[in-house]
């Protein structure tokens, strides 16, 4: 298998190694000396001339790459290509396994109102929202004052909270619905709104599933990541601390459920909202493995990249040991993202080589170097 470079590219060679499975690794030229190079059998240049990130979108260059070396499966890792439907279509197409769902779901995955179709289909209740993109102010302020305010305008065509804006008062909503469809042109190439009811101070929660290609689904309980910063999640923890048990027990069958409605396989986390009322309401399915994945290998003793290639190769969850009375919970586990950032420009992300860290006690002394 293959991944994009970084962090989750070792993680999965690790678990071919293990498996007893060569690995290939691609890189751009400018990450001719990155570790995930070194960690795989064989590495090969994809996207000459390219800057990394375009490198790496390369669909033709990867497929090249895969048929003139003989790779049987491809490992789309997180982030790049992992949630696209093409690039899942491009490999069967070459006769490479895509880790990951078919070619369809990641498509129906990825289109938020299909996926909320879906969700509905299954009877998983769903945040109140316009089934599909409004196309005028006046819609958007229609369906505002039917369901009340605050009410949140979001980018049709992609998130990471680019064309979202949340909208408290109804004088607030003209301006709000011109600025976030510029900002979803500008980033998405589709200024598309869809419009739904602000939850205030939800908690996320979020339920890791497996599939595989037999029909059967299992969860691995879930995760908060309710801690988030500019639509980013900044602390996940495994399991979700005071939740009521019946509550922990719905989330857990919908998202079972949801898998099971459009034959899901491979890994996958259903996810969302829980409000102060304890109600709670589906946001999106990641049809990939999720960064956040280690908190719950933590907590079941469950390694998902072992699981995810297994279920590739056409192993049956039960055949790995994979029933949901055998999955259980033992113990706690955080994970915290540290972020590099820019101070003089707003904090706004940076990249570069960190030259001195000083970690800061809770009383605010240095720790080290």
């Amino acid at each position: 298998p293959r991944v994009p470079p970084g962090e989750i590219a070792i993680r999965v060679f690790r678990a071919c190694t293990e498996l007893g499975i060569r690995t290939v690794a691609v890189y751009s030229e400018q990450d001719t000396g990155q570790m995930h190079r070194q960690k795989a059998d064989e590495a090969y240049l994809v996207g000459r001339g390219l800057p990394p990130v375009q490198a790496y979108l390369h669909i033709p260059d990867i497929i090249r790459v895969a048929q003139e070396n003989g790779v049987d499966a491809i490992h789309p890792g997180y982030g790049f290509l992992s949630e696209r439907a093409d690039f899942a279509q491009a490999c069967v197409d070459a006769g490479v396994r895509f880790v990951g769902p078919s070619p369809d779901v990641v498509r129906k995955m990825g289109d938020k109102v299909e996926a909320r179709g879906i969700a509905i289909a299954a009877g998983v209740p769903v945040v109140p929202g316009t089934p599909s993109p409004v196309s005028s102010l006046a819609e958007a302020q229609e369906f505002a004052s039917r369901v009340g305010f605050p009410v949140i305008l979001k980018a049709a065509h992609g998130g990471g909270g680019r064309g979202m804006r949340m909208v408290r008062e109804p004088q607030e909503l003209e301006e709000n619905f011109s600025r976030a469809t510029s900002e979803a042109l500008a980033a998405f190439g589709n200024g598309e709104l869809f419009v739904e009811k602000f939850i205030e101070r939800p908690r996320h929660i979020e339920v890791q599933i497996l599939g595989d290609s037999h029909g059967n689904v299992v969860h691995l309980h879930e995760r908060d990541c309710s801690i988030q910063r500019r639509h980013q999640k900044v602390v996940e923890i495994a399991p979700a601390a005071r939740l009521p048990p019946e509550l922990r027990a719905r989330l857990a069958n919908d998202a079972v459920r949801l898998a099971q409605q459009v034959g899901y396989e491979n890994a996958g986390t259903v996810e969302f909202l829980v409000d102060q009322n304890g109600d709670y309401y589906f946001i999106e399915v990641n049809s990939r493995l999720q960064v956040e994945h280690t908190v719950t290998e933590e907590i079941t003793d469950v390694d998902l990249v072992h699981a995810q290639l297994q279920v590739a190769a056409g192993r049956s969850l039960p055949e790995l040991g994979l029933v949901q009375e055998n999955i259980r919970v033992n113990g706690c586990a955080i994970q915290c993202r540290v972020t590099t950032e820019d101070p003089a420009r707003g904090f706004q992300p940076d990249t570069g080589r960190i030259e001195v860290g000083t970690a800061r006690g809770h009383r605010g002394g240095a720790l080290g170097h």
